[in-house]
């Protein structure tokens, strides 16, 4: 039954803490690592962001066109294959997703005080 409590604990964490990573930046933990991705290559396929960002093709989908809307990502047409869509970074996507890598540093550090918290209350 404790290692309930602390699953249950640690999921109450990354809830909050994406949370509060949605309120600061206004795009959730999936968006930012659309952004991310496409600040490390110039342009990604549809399928290309679902695998990185480990969803089905159709919630991949979803949350691209999410992005879009915000006007982050943009669509292009491929030059050797024009049935190809890619997705590239606008200047605002490009902005928010250097911001978003910088703060990787202090959420990791944030959730690794919130566990080592918890596992230490709960021994």
């Amino acid at each position: 039954m404790e290692t309930l409590y602390k699953i249950r604990d640690i999921r109450s964490d990354l809830q909050l803490l994406e949370r509060d990573f949605e309120q600061k930046h206004g795009i959730s933990f999936n968006e930012a690592m659309i952004l991310c991705g496409l600040l490390g290559s110039e342009r990604m396929s549809s399928g290309e962001i679902g695998e990185l960002i480990g969803q089905t093709r159709s919630n991949a989908s979803k949350i691209i066109a999410s992005v879009e809307r915000k006007g982050l990502i943009e669509r292009g047409i491929g030059s050797d294959d024009k049935r190809r869509m890619y997705f590239v970074l606008t200047s605002r996507g490009r902005k928010l997703g250097e911001v978003v890598e910088r703060d990787g540093d202090m959420l990791a550090e944030r959730l690794c005080a919130a566990l080592d918290k918890k596992m230490r209350n709960r021994q």
